[in-house]
């Protein structure tokens, strides 16, 4: 599929295509005249880009699932690197959390003082 078609299916931008390809992230083939063909499996990691940018991964954190992904395996989180990203921003969005929780309380001492 072309560009287009791809950006479509997969609910983003030519644009967007294009900085993933960019970053390594998107792999398409090129045709005799220089057009991007992807195929179905540059459907699923594009997805998986796009899902993992809604969660609040960088770039760069995505890399092991999109590995994981051209390695066959039916998800991108279930490769050890994949887990290992995972595992570390959970811990940055539980320590996100705490900090959230700490000024909500302070926020309510100061609202508390100020009846």
């Amino acid at each position: 599929m072309r560009i287009g078609e791809l950006a479509g299916q997969a609910g983003t931008t030519t644009r967007a295509l294009r900085y993933y390809e960019a970053h390594g992230l998107v792999r398409p083939r090129r045709a005799a005249n220089g057009y991007r063909d992807y195929d179905e499996a540059e459907l699923r990691v594009v997805r998986e880009i796009r899902a993992l940018l809604a969660t609040g991964f960088a770039l760069d954190e995505i890399r092991p699932f999109v590995a994981c992904l051209r390695a066959g395996n039916p998800s991108g989180d279930v490769c050890p690197d994949s887990v290992s990203v995972l595992r570390r921003k959970l811990a940055e969005v539980e320590a996100y959390i705490e900090r959230l929780e700490a000024v909500r309380g302070q926020l309510r001492e100061q609202l508390g003082g100020a009846r």
